[in-house]
């Protein structure tokens, strides 16, 4: 979910705000479509407390769509501490070298610049990550269906007038907001203020918050076109810091999160407070290939 090109001026050209946004565009594609992208995943698999067996096999505990017949144990400690020892004739590579066992650094673990421990087999591989204290195995395969038959990204033409410089309003302390995500879980975050603006004679507001700290706003938001043209749980939007108290949303950059195109990603969902009564008639619409 990262985010490029967000800076610009705020009285930037109609020309220029095309060129900009082509060029998100085609990031935002290539981000996509890359070996390890969203569209290779083919598997979150949830870990039980002690031994769990893990492949392709029948007779795992887990059982993965990709990889040897029996890749290894991985053991999910009381404390949390999940440890993997793979099978002698398994191939696998821990962190891309030839290993045995090993302690799984998971994502909450390894942070924004860290990497989480990567067990590879062929083209696939997988990592642990921790969801509301819940670990699973987020398993990815380069020769995934959902990236060998990608349908491409469709677009709303690109719409200057749909690039808008809000006021932003900073909260102090910040406020809290409860995003629900389509596991269930409630996550409480942190929202450092918010960005209000007008359209069609109408004021909006919206509030983000911040994937790390002194990153850039994260806004989860839906809008009347939500479930119709556009994908039905939300679109995100990233937006550089405020600066001389404006903060510039640019929607013809909202896109849509990774539960678009596979069912096996962990996504937020639009809270009610950045639900806008408005069609945004901008940005990336629904899915093609989405068969939910």
């Amino acid at each position: 979910m990262h985010a490029e090109n967000t800076v610009s001026p705020s009285d930037a050209s109609a020309a220029e705000v095309t060129k900009q946004v082509e060029q998100w565009k085609q990031g935002r594609l290539q981000r996509l479509t890359a070996p390890d992208g969203w569209l290779s995943l083919v598997g979150l698999e949830w870990l039980h407390p002690g031994a769990n067996r893990v492949g392709s096999a029948s007779d795992n505990d887990i059982v993965l769509k990709v990889g040897p017949a029996h890749l290894g144990v991985v053991t999910l400690a009381a404390d949390g501490t999940a440890k993997i020892v793979l099978a002698k004739d398994s191939g696998a590579t821990i962190d891309g070298k030839p290993a045995q066992e090993a302690t799984l650094v998971d994502d909450i673990q390894a942070g924004e610049n860290g990497h989480p421990t990567t067990i590879a087999f062929g083209a696939a591989n997988f990592y642990v990550i921790e969801r509301d204290g819940r670990k699973g195995l987020r398993v990815k395969d380069a020769d995934a269906a959902t990236r060998k038959h990608f349908l491409g990204l469709d677009y709303y033409p690109i719409d200057p007038s749909w690039r808008i410089v809000a006021d932003w309003v900073p909260f102090d302390p910040p406020h809290k907001l409860e995003i629900g995500s389509v596991l269930g879980t409630i996550d409480k975050v942190d929202v450092p203020g918010k960005a209000v603006f007008k359209r069609d004679g109408h004021t909006f507001e919206l509030l983000p918050y911040q994937e790390e700290p002194g990153g850039e706003l994260f806004f989860v938001l839906a809008d009347r076109t939500s479930g119709k043209e556009t994908y039905g749980a939300a679109r995100f939007l990233y937006a550089a810091l405020p600066k001389d108290g404006k903060v510039i949303l640019d929607f013809n950059r909202a896109y849509n999160p990774p539960c678009a195109f596979t069912e096996y990603a962990t996504c937020p969902l639009a809270p009610p407070e950045n639900r806008l009564d408005v069609a945004v008639t901008a940005g990336e619409k629904k899915y093609r290939g989405s068969e939910h």
